[in-house]
Order: C-alpha cells, then sequence, then structure tokens
C-alpha cells in the first residue's frame, strides 16, 4: 500500500468546496495528503474535514477567473508546507444554452475558467515541479471532452481543449519527472447537474445507459485521484481515465 501512500505530499485542489472538488480533496487527506483548497467559496468544511483526519489544510478564497492573482495564489498555498507535489485543476462552470442562442459572454466566461485557467495555473505550478523535479497534475476533464453534448457548446469545448492540454504538458514535462494526466467523470450527482437531475425523463433515459445503473457520487472519484496523485501512477502520463459507470463502453 505504500505505492498509494500520500503522507508529506501537499496537494493544491481548485473548486474544492463541494462536489466532485471536495470528494478528490479529502480522498487525497484520506491517503495521507495535506490539503490547499482554491476554490470561489469558502472550503471550510473541507478544511476542517481535512484536518479532522489529522492533516494541514488551507482555505484560499479566491476567484480564479483573475489570472493576475493566480501567481498570488499560489505563493500563498506555498506557505501551508513550502511545497506542491500535487495540483488539481478541477474548478469548472457550466452555461446551459443552445449553440444559436449561447452569448459571448457565456463562451468566454466558461472557456476562461474551464481552460485558459487551467493553462496558466499549471504553467505556475509546473515550473515549481520542474525545478523539484517530481509532480503529479489531475486535470478534471469530461465525458464531453469525446462527446459533443447538448447545450453546451462552451463547455464541449473547454473540456475537449484540457484533455489536448494534458496530453501537451506530459510530452513536454515527463522527462522532467512530473505526471500529468486526466480524469473524466461520467454522470455525476453534483451542483452541475441539477438542471439534469431535475428532469426526471432525461434523468431516467441517461442512468438507462450507465452499464452500473447509477449515477457517480464524489466518493467515486476519490480512488481514481489517489492513483493518479500517488507513486503507483509513476509510468502513466498523458492520460485520460473515465470513471463514468462504463458509459463510454456503451
Amino acid at each position: 500500500m505504500k505505492l498509494f501512500d500520500l503522507s508529506g505530499k501537499t496537494a493544491l485542489v481548485t473548486g474544492a468546496a463541494g462536489g466532485l472538488g471536495q470528494g478528490i480533496a479529502l480522498g487525497l487527506a484520506e491517503a495521507g495528503a495535506d490539503i490547499v483548497s482554491a476554490s470561489y467559496s469558502s472550503s471550510e468544511e473541507t478544511v476542517k474535514a481535512a484536518q479532522a483526519l489529522g492533516r494541514k489544510a488551507l482555505d484560499i478564497t479566491v476567484d480564479l477567473s483573475d489570472h493576475s492573482i493566480l501567481q498570488q495564489t499560489f505563493d500563498k498555498a506555498l506557505e501551508l508546507t513550502g511545497h506542491v507535489d500535487i495540483l488539481v485543476n478541477n474548478a469548472g462552470i457550466i452555461r446551459r444554452t443552445p449553440a444559436k442562442d449561447h452569448s459571448e459572454k457565456d463562451w468566454f466566461d466558461v472557456i476562461d475558467i474551464n481552460l485558459n485557467t487551467v493553462f496558466l495555473l499549471s504553467q505556475i505550478v509546473g515550473r515549481h515541479m520542474i525545478e523539484r523535479g517530481s509532480g503529479k497534475m489531475i486535470n478534471i476533464c469530461s465525458m464531453l471532452s469525446y462527446q459533443g453534448g447538448i447545450n453546451v457548446p462552451g463547455y464541449t469545448a473547454s473540456k475537449h481543449g484540457v484533455a489536448g492540454l494534458t496530453k501537451a504538458f506530459a510530452n513536454e514535462w515527463a522527462a522532467s519527472g512530473l505526471q500529468i494526466n486526466g480524469i473524466a467523470p461520467g454522470y455525476m450527482a453534483t451542483n452541475n447537474t441539477a438542471p439534469i437531475l431535475a428532469n426526471e425523463e432525461r434523468t431516467a433515459s441517461i442512468t438507462e445507459r450507465i452499464p452500473a445503473g447509477r449515477w457517480g457520487t464524489p466518493d467515486d472519484v476519490k480512488g481514481p485521484a489517489v492513483f493518479l496523485a500517488s507513486s503507483a501512477s509513476d509510468y502513466l502520463n498523458g492520460h485520460v481515465l473515465c470513471v463514468d459507470g462504463g458509459w463510454m463502453a456503451r
């Protein structure tokens, strides 16, 4: 089990105030990692839960779409332990509008936080990891890194981009001791999918297609995240792991 032990590691997780980000952060904490949460809203609940596990934890409340403060955010994250060994790019937004009506603002807002911030923050943290000669990055992709979706053109474009960045970073940084991989969650019961879950007919049709017969939860992403953050995945690079109950197999 030492392969999965994250003791002495520090993880910076964006969007860890709730949902998948919170699940991932607590999964990493359960495996031994100290946690820094950088989220738009307070991560007090996540921090307290991590501390209850005996971990150090820090809440940074920040608007990650403001790229001018990303370096400052990372510098603050370093104050917890002096190093960041794991970066989870989880923060993201979604705007649901038919393509013909998708506003310019919605398009740019989604691309900005879902793709531009991922690139810029990874660049900042990547320099730190390259200097240290090791590091793990986990980018949260989506089933829409592979498919077109409905009424979410900006989100689809951004998640295709994140999958591409995952491979691009791996190509350049693998030789420096970094592993950059992604997780593509399937249909997960979170705030992002609340509008779909509110539609009983659509929820039923989606569930029917999932071989596992159910939607995922934040707990379902804990194990894959620990694997990708640990030395168990040291020879895995540029890969996007589908955590989808078998959705893509259909």
